[in-house]
């Protein structure tokens, strides 16, 4: 099984949490199967996507579903992005779980 966990950040202008979630999903990105979902992190949006790899990546040439967790973070400012792309679709609710449990916790 191929799998890829990718964790990124996205800078956002200062908004409520619930409505930095929405516009995640919203600004473009082909999402599908959108949900808002209160996480662990607080509000967050679920969705999927396919992506191709490009043919430079040596990884066969076929669409591969991808899991997107956009959970804004308490400062209002930022997003962190969470996105599985698989080969196995047949585990995405495990990977909505984890996204789900995920938190955010202050070192300073």
């Amino acid at each position: 099984m191929f799998s890829l966990f990718t964790v990124s950040w996205r800078e956002f202008a200062p908004a409520p949490r619930g409505v930095t979630a929405a516009r995640a999903v919203t600004a473009g990105g082909g999402h599908q199967g959108v949900e808002f979902v209160e996480s662990a992190a607080g509000p967050a949006t679920l969705s999927e996507s396919t992506s191709t790899p490009g043919s430079e990546s040596g990884v066969p040439q076929r669409p591969l579903p991808q899991v997107h967790a956009h959970l804004p973070h308490p400062d209002c400012r930022r997003l962190a992005v969470l996105t599985l792309t698989t080969t196995a679709p047949a585990r995405r609710e495990e990977y909505r779980t984890i996204a789900e449990s995920v938190s955010f916790e202050s070192l300073g």
